[in-house]
Formats: C-alpha cells, sequence, structure tokens
C-alpha cells in the first residue's frame, strides 16, 4: 500500500449535554480526524482515523493542538520518509517506525487506525475479522458525569437504565464520592455499578476509599496517579472492591508489570491511550493470559472511534461491558450514521474496514480546521 496523502481534520461536535468528571466539564468534543489516501494495486483507497486528544491537557499530557502539530511535523513525514527508502507501510509496523518519537500515543493511535481502515478496506476485511472478535454485538455501559445535585444524578442514572444500559459508572472525586454511590445503590438497587475516580485521589484518602467496600462494586478505575503502580497496588491489597487501571496502562508491558505487582485486578484498555489498536489487543492477550478482566473504555469518541471499539470489545477476553454506548448518549448528530442501542446491546460493524464512514455533509458542517500532508513535504 502506498500513501499518497494524509489529511488532518479537526471537527466541533458540540455535546448534548455538560460531561463532568474530575478534571474538568466538556460541553464540545473536538476530535482530530486522519484521513489517509493510498494506493493499493493501482485502486485508491481511503482511512479513517480519529485521535481521542482532549483540547486541553487535562487527562493526559496530549491535546489536539499538539497531536496536529506532532502528526503534521513529525510523525507522518518519518512515515513518508520509511516508505521513500522502499518500506512497506503497514498498521502493525507503524508502531515501530515511529518509535523514535517518545509518547504521544494519542497522536500515534490516530494515524495508525486510519492505516489499518485503509489497509482492511483495500483486502475487504472487517476490523471484527481482522481482531478475530467472537460476537457480532457487544454490551454496553455507560458513564455517568457528576452532576449538580444527588437527585439530579439518580434523574440521570434512572433515564439510562430505562434506556437499556446494562452497567453504570459514575464518576467520583473528593466530596463527590460515597454519598452519591449510597444514593444510586439505594434507589436502583443491585445494578452492575462501578466508580472512576480519574487519578483524583492519593493514598491519604484510602479511608475514604475503603468505604466504597460496603457498596459491592464491580470495580474502582484509577484512584491514584497515573505513574504509581506501587501506591496502586498498596491501595488494592486494603481493599475488597477489585481495583482498576486507566491511565496507568500505556502499554503491554505496563499491564504486565501492574498485573505482576498486584496493582490491576481489571484493565480498562483504551486504544487511543496505549498508541492504537495494534497495542491495545496486545494488552488484551496479556491480561487474558493472566486472568484479568477488561474491558474497552470511551473517550467520547464519534462513530468512527465507536465502530473499532465495538470490534475490538468482541474479543473474548473483554469480559465486562465497556463504555461503547449509543451515539445519542453524547451527540444530537454523530459524524457517521449513529450506532443504536437494542436491549443493552451495541452492534460491530461488519462492512470492510470501520464498517462506517463520516456523512459528507456532516463532515463539511463540523469542520474547523484541515491540513494536508504529502510525500513531498516530508
Amino acid at each position: 500500500m502506498n500513501i499518497i496523502e494524509v489529511e488532518l481534520i479537526t471537527v466541533r461536535m458540540p455535546l448534548k449535554s455538560p460531561f463532568t468528571t474530575s478534571f474538568g466539564t466538556q460541553t464540545e468534543r473536538r476530535p482530530l480526524l486522519v484521513k489517509v489516501t493510498a494506493l493499493e494495486d493501482g485502486v485508491q483507497t481511503i482511512g479513517w482515523g480519529e485521535c481521542v486528544a482532549m483540547s486541553d491537557p487535562l487527562y493526559s499530557e496530549e491535546y489536539v493542538d499538539g497531536t496536529r502539530a506532532v502528526l503534521e511535523r513529525y510523525l507522518v513525514p518519518m512515515l513518508f520518509a520509511h516508505q521513500a527508502a522502499g518500506h512497506d507501510i503497514t498498521a502493525e509496523t507503524v508502531g515501530h517506525v515511529l518509535r523514535p518519537i517518545i509518547g504521544h500515543r494519542m497522536a500515534k493511535a490516530g494515524l495508525e487506525m486510519a492505516i489499518l481502515d485503509a489497509q482492511l478496506r483495500a483486502s475487504g476485511r472487517s476490523f471484527a475479522s481482522y481482531f478475530g472478535a467472537t460476537v457480532t454485538k457487544v454490551k454496553s455501559g455507560v458513564s455517568v458525569g457528576i452532576a449538580d445535585s444527588i437527585p439530579e444524578l439518580l434523574d440521570v442514572v434512572g433515564n439510562f437504565l430505562a434506556e437499556g444500559y446494562v452497567r453504570i459508572k459514575l464518576k467520583v472525586k473528593p466530596g463527590w464520592d460515597i454519598e452519591p454511590v449510597r444514593a444510586v445503590r439505594e434507589k436502583y438497587g443491585d445494578i452492575p455499578l462501578q466508580v472512576d475516580a480519574n487519578a483524583a485521589y492519593t493514598l491519604a484518602d484510602a479511608p475514604t476509599l475503603r468505604r466504597f467496600d460496603e457498596f459491592d462494586l464491580l470495580l474502582i478505575e484509577q484512584p491514584l496517579a497515573e505513574d504509581d503502580l506501587r501506591q496502586h497496588a498498596i491501595l488494592a491489597k486494603t481493599m475488597r472492591t477489585p481495583m482498576c487501571l486507566d491511565e496507568s496502562i500505556v502499554s503491554a508491558e505496563r499491564a504486565a508489570d501492574a498485573i505482576a505487582w498486584g496493582a490491576a485486578d481489571v484493565i480498562n484498555i483504551k486504544a487511543g491511550r496505549v498508541g492504537g489498536y495494534v497495542e491495545a489487543k496486545r494488552i488484551h492477550e496479556v491480561a487474558r493470559a493472566n486472568g484479568i478482566p477488561a474491558w474497552c473504555g470511551g473517550m467520547l469518541e464519534s462513530g468512527l472511534g465507536r465502530a473499532a471499539n465495538s470490534a475490538l470489545a468482541g474479543l473474548p477476553g473483554f469480559t465486562l461491558p465497556g463504555d461503547i454506548s449509543a451515539s445519542d448518549r453524547f451527540y444530537e448528530q454523530d459524524l457517521t450514521e449513529p450506532f443504536v442501542l437494542e436491549d443493552g446491546y451495541i452492534k460491530i460493524p461488519t462492512a470492510p474496514g470501520l464498517g462506517v464512514e463520516p456523512i459528507p455533509s456532516v463532515l463539511a458542517e463540523m469542520t474547523v480546521h484541515t491540513a494536508s500532508v504529502r510525500p513531498d513535504r516530508g
């Protein structure tokens, strides 16, 4: 496959309602889309990727403007240089070729995803077939942001349960933790329930965190700092609630370390966070080999990322419901044809590549910035 152009397209997607976590409130997403145009045996094919970096460096050190800059200045030219030297570019080799650039996993993941989409479209294979998905649909959980009040939270959770979501995840932070969870558990009984702190606590908060044990949660997600596996391991030994790591898991090697040290009873796998779907599948294999449950997290993706995530979540090691919600959970208008919740499940696309693509008129309306990189510029 010969790549002839990479377009970087920033779009603006307003959220239906504000989404609040321990690190701030989002009212819109500005995902960076990566569009790869390539030739395969003289036939032009297009692949789409989505970079999940947020507008500001709050969830991680990456942010949209920074990912665009590193893609345009370093990552894409590096691939073109590799191609010009007579080497093939495939999704499986992207991570290796780009390894000299330290970090920037979200930028790398968006580029790898687009190349994989083009590669699979050219060969007529779906993401699900490529990954080895063993199901045709996946259970859908929903992430519930921090509310202004407990009564408001209860209404929101009730509406999601009525829609058919099979698992509720509550965002928590110091000062908004035990009582909201207690209220949900008391009102809605024995529903599958978990909490996500997004690294908002320290080990000094262990007495508070241990109080979650009384609610029979599926897991507690990333209570402590992303770079501290040791303290997560210490905390895990003092809690009955299974310890789940998210931000801390940036590679298969880090996943293996977390498991070996007792820091992770469960792993949330996000392809964008770990550098791409090839690495995400490796983490799935590490977790499965060690008997560690995994689930597929979300970053408020458009239908492009949602399609890829659903295919990944079809692998057998993803034994817990993920954050692959319907399009209308966050958006009045998705970039693609909407994903719909059916009896608690999201169907995995079966057409070649992602199986979905942006609706041209919607993409044009949402686009706020474009840039193009070609081999002669690399």
